[in-house]
């Protein structure tokens, strides 16, 4: 995306706001289910997304991230929090709505699953696939539906004679644009891309990276893009923000995060990035020790034990997540980190040109 189409995402209102996003999941042990503990797959998130905007979502596996995604949807119940939701120009809590409340709601907001093969019923036709969600939220039927369905087959780069075809005569990339078509069937505002594009090959991941930015100017949609590639999340999102066992450690412009980043675990992902330039001297960062498990997770920071910029505090103090202003004005970047600036962290140098 260019840094002009960028700019202009800012001036957009926010469709999505989420404060302290908390879900633990119950350890149960023994004949009466005692519980004994939690794991905290998500523990206290922040962040917000803009009308038309990508914000990249972006971790280790098990950090959370499809939990989060999930718990947006109300596709899983939250322990904690609150997630605002812009509706008819106003916020309303998505927490505080019944079922039947939330239907209106569901319309708005659908799911791209990471598998292309197991989230398409290999009993529906691709008609029925599409077409289901209309005909659950009463939207059209008849000849008005074979339509609709067609015209969105044809959207995603697909025939309308593949129609009464089965996902088994499709390729795996051809199966992710059905899911495509079926979570655009609606008409939503908001998307969560879980990983859409891991299970693809090379080549058909970038044809689907370009359909998906092609829709969204299309229909004017807003894109939790979920990933564990930043490669991939840099290439589509305006922001991206990093998670950690549970929570974001940092969220800035797309940018300003690869090339300043101010996270010692964002520096580390970022030097995993492949670099296109030969004469780069490749310095990986290999992080010490595994995840702790989320069930039993480090006091202070998270990262703390396998951070080698760990200080006392950072072993027993929480840090606090802020917003960082520089010297040459304000600055949209946040980060939960004891020592974020007084480090001097590297990222990628595109100083000799980015990619649009």
């Amino acid at each position: 995306m260019s840094e002009a189409a960028r700019m202009a995402v800012k001036d957009r209102p926010i469709l999505l706001e989420v404060h302290n996003l908390k879900k633990h999941f119950p350890i149960q042990k023994g004949f009466l289910k005692r519980v004994v503990g939690h794991v905290r797959a998500v523990d206290g998130v922040d962040f917000f997304i803009r009308e038309c905007e990508t914000l990249g979502l972006v971790g280790e596996s098990g950090c959370g991230k499809t939990t989060t995604g999930r718990l947006i949807l109300r596709a899983i119940e939250p322990t904690e929090g609150q997630i605002q939701y812009l509706k008819d120009g106003k916020m309303v809590d998505l927490l505080e709505l019944s079922r039947r409340e939330l239907k209106p709601f569901r319309k708005e907001m659908q799911i791209i699953f990471q598998d292309p093969f197991s989230s398409l019923n290999p009993r529906m036709t691709v008609m029925d696939i599409i077409s289901e969600p209309l005909i659950i939220h009463g939207v059209t039927r008849g000849d008005e539906l074979k339509q609709q369905v067609s015209e969105l087959i044809q959207a995603v780069g697909l025939r309308p004679q593949h129609m009464n075809r089965y996902p088994y005569a499709f390729s795996g990339g051809q199966r992710q644009r059905i899911g495509i078509a079926r979570a655009l069937a609606l008409r939503p505002r908001l998307i969560i891309a879980d990983e859409p594009v891991s299970a693809l090959d090379v080549s058909i991941q970038a044809q689907t990276l370009n359909l998906l930015e092609d829709l969204q100017a299309e229909f004017g949609l807003t894109y939790l893009f979920i990933a564990h590639d930043l490669s991939v999340v840099e290439h589509i999102s305006d922001r991206i923000a990093v998670m950690y066992l549970g929570n974001i450690v940092e969220l800035a412009d797309a940018l300003e995060l690869f090339e300043r980043p101010l996270h010692p675990y964002t520096e580390a992902l970022l030097s995993s990035v492949p670099r296109t330039d030969p004469d780069y001297e490749k310095k990986h960062i290999v992080l010490e020790g595994d995840v702790p498990s989320p069930a039993n997770p480090p006091s202070g920071c998270k990262f703390h034990p396998r951070c080698r910029f760990a200080k006392e505090i950072c072993k027993q103090e929480v840090p606090l997540w802020h917003q960082v202003s520089y010297s040459s004005g304000s600055s949209d970047h946040w980060v939960a980190c004891h020592l974020a600036e007084s480090l001097s962290l590297v990222g990628i140098d595109y100083s000799k040109g980015r990619s649009q």
